[in-house]
């Protein structure tokens, strides 16, 4: 089998609603963006689908760049030859780049699945069929909605509850602490600070949220801050997660290991560079007895593919599910569902296994590349 031509198709999603999930990251208003549907085409008529953009940031160049920069690089080379295809694209791969490759990696993954007649997480290896899922909240104007949002997710069996807070470390605390007199000492909840706090203002809400007994505390530093890690983790209890930036593949993580300065490690397959870049993590996380906790996708056909990650590997406790609904799925016929005991399911179709609402881009579409 040899790939014969790369695609992309590019849609507008329409009339997003407006979202916050950091000081930065936030949409002032309903708003449309462009996504692509990058398709990886073969003599013996296998198609491989991967998504390309979210609902915060337009497509931009990246479906020039998968045409114009890796098309070259892709046809006439064997689908199956992963590992050699993804060192080839990441030799100088950073940043935004990665964006390109992930999209790039996953639709070569769905391609051997069906060429295979099994999903992707079997051709991994697979470890389980279901896995938990957590609420993870969007950036509140009050703080009683953080808690009563909790509490609504509590009561429909979802497992666990993360905050983002406002990135005010006096206020953070205040919502930690309302949220977990809401939902009782029995329930998990995580914080997620986003690289907002300087050093005191990190030691000040992890000893809050350790008195809580909130299960990880994630991102309160720059994303690059390890000497900060480094004297967080020394000095608190709560378990800390970091590593979800930079947009780097594995090689990134590296100095997080050798300098102890995170309990786990973190990224997906839009942020890392792909399925193939994923793994690789997951796996010298493992030999570290360390979670790689996978982060929401982005899009959803990228989550179906975090999805199948984690349904390979035995490191990784829940599956991201980032709020509100309509600002996170698109282009699915069906969506990711978690079930009324807090479960996600693995996919049994071959390859990612998820209907691609193809109507919809059409109607929608703006250009083929």
């Amino acid at each position: 089998m040899r790939i014969t031509d790369v695609k992309v198709t590019v849609w507008e999603w329409k009339d997003i609603p407006p979202t916050r999930y950091t000081l930065r990251v936030k949409s002032a208003g309903t708003k449309s963006v462009e996504m692509g549907l990058v398709r990886i085409l073969t003599d013996e008529g296998i198609e491989g689908h991967a998504f390309l953009g979210n609902a915060l940031a337009t497509l931009g160049n990246d479906g020039k760049m998968v045409v114009e920069r890796f098309k070259p690089m892709l046809v006439g080379k064997d689908p199956m030859a992963r590992e050699q295809i993804w060192q080839a694209m990441t030799g100088w791969a950073m940043g935004g780049v990665m964006r390109v490759i992930g999209a790039i990696d996953v639709a070569l993954w769905d391609l051997a699945g069906k060429a295979a007649g099994v999903p992707i997480h079997r051709l991994m290896g697979s470890y389980r069929d279901s896995v938990p899922a957590y609420a993870s909240s969007a950036v509140f104007e009050n703080t009683e909605e953080y808690a009563e949002e909790a509490i609504r997710y509590k009561e429909a069996g979802w497992q666990a509850y993360k905050i983002h807070p406002p990135a005010v470390a006096a206020w953070d605390i205040k919502i930690c602490e309302a949220v977990r007199a809401a939902v009782g000492d029995d329930y998990r909840i995580m914080l997620d600070s986003t690289w907002s706090y300087d050093y005191p203002d990190a030691l000040r809400v992890g000893r809050a949220v350790e008195a809580l007994d909130f299960y990880w505390y994630e991102d309160p530093l720059h994303y690059d801050d390890i000497y900060g890690y480094v004297k967080l983790k020394q000095v608190l209890q709560v378990p800390i997660m970091a590593t979800e930036m930079p947009s780097l593949g594995p090689v990134s993580y590296k100095p997080w290991l050798m300098e102890k300065a995170t309990d786990y490690l973190r990224g997906d397959v839009a942020i890392k560079g792909g399925l193939t870049s994923c793994l690789k993590t997951a796996h010298t996380a493992e030999s570290f007895q360390m979670n790689y906790e996978v982060h929401h996708g982005g899009n959803s056909l990228n989550n179906v593919a975090n999805l199948h990650l984690i349904m390979a590997i035995k490191n990784c406790e829940y599956f991201e599910v980032l709020l509100p609904d309509e600002v996170q799925k698109h282009g699915l016929v069906k969506d990711i569902e978690v079930d009324g005991n807090g479960m996600v399911h693995a996919h049994i179709g071959p390859g990612l296994g998820a209907e691609i609402d193809f109507e919809l881009i059409e109607r929608n579409k703006v250009v083929e590349l």
